[in-house]
Formats: structure tokens, C-alpha cells, sequence
């Protein structure tokens, strides 16, 4: 005699059956994620942008007192001044752009952070719910199950 295998198919499709998988709540998280990723982006985007635009002025500036301090002058004490003068605005140049890109960065930080506690809050209320549900599914397969044991 032979003995009969058991038919573990039957008894894996009643388990996972007893727990539902919610796909929709899966489908929403995966969109929740995207849609952050796509605001994080534009936020990157943005301050790349911008500062971009500040490094092409910062240069533009900077060729502009290049321009005015390499032109001929007439007396060799000329020469020197051109050079201090230079010297200085490009010192107080670098301050105001330094502090330019210090704003861009701390606009950056603020609104990544309004970003990822808008996130953790929603992803709170979405766990919340989730877990909520879970475990009336749960309760309500137990109950089912122990009265079709009784």
C-alpha cells in the first residue's frame, strides 16, 4: 500500500484565504512614495536651479572687475589701487554670495523637512488604519473559525 500525500495546496489557499491581503492599501503606499520622491525632486531641482543662476552672476561679476582692473592705466601707483579695489569687491562679492547660497540651502532644508513630517504624518494615519483593519479581519477570521469548530 502506498501511502497518500498530503495535499498541502488546499490547506496554504484556506491560511492565506483566513488572511486577506489588502493590495489597495499596497497600491496607495506605493503612490505616497512616489508622490514624496516627486516633491523631494523639486525641491533638489529648484535649489540646483537657483544656484546655478547665482554661480553665473557670482562669475559674471567677477569677469566684470577683471575687465575694469586689467585696463591700461596711466600712473604705476594706478596699477596697485586697481588691484586693492579689486581685491576688496571681490571679498565683499564673496560674502553676499556665500550667504545667497546659505539661503538657498536653508529654504532647502526647511522645506524637505515640512516634506518628510507631512509624510511621517500621513504614514502614520495610514499604518494607524491599516493596523485597524488588520486586525478586524484577524478578529473576525478567528471568530469565524472557532465557531466552525464548535
Amino acid at each position: 500500500m502506498a501511502a497518500k500525500a498530503q495535499d498541502f495546496t488546499a490547506i496554504f489557499k484556506d491560511m492565506t484565504g483566513a488572511f486577506p491581503v489588502d493590495t489597495k492599501a499596497m497600491e496607495e503606499q506605493f503612490k505616497n512614495q512616489t508622490a514624496l520622491a516627486e516633491k523631494m525632486s523639486a525641491v533638489a531641482i529648484d535649489a540646483a536651479g537657483k544656484s546655478a543662476e547665482l554661480s553665473a552672476k557670482w562669475t559674471k561679476d567677477t569677469l566684470a572687475k577683471i575687465e575694469a582692473m586689467s585696463k591700461a592705466k596711466a600712473e604705476p601707483a594706478d596699477y596697485a589701487k586697481a588691484m586693492t579695489d579689486f581685491a576688496s569687491a571681490s571679498a565683499e562679492s564673496a560674502a553676499e554670495h556665500m550667504s545667497a547660497f546659505a539661503e538657498i540651502a536653508k529654504k532647502v532644508q526647511t522645506q524637505t523637512m515640512e516634506l518628510v513630517l507631512a509624510a511621517g504624518k500621513d504614514m502614520s494615519e495610514e499604518m494607524t488604519a491599516a493596523a485597524k483593519k488588520a486586525t478586524d479581519e484577524v478578529t473576525a477570521a478567528a471568530k469565524k473559525a472557532t465557531a466552525a469548530a464548535k
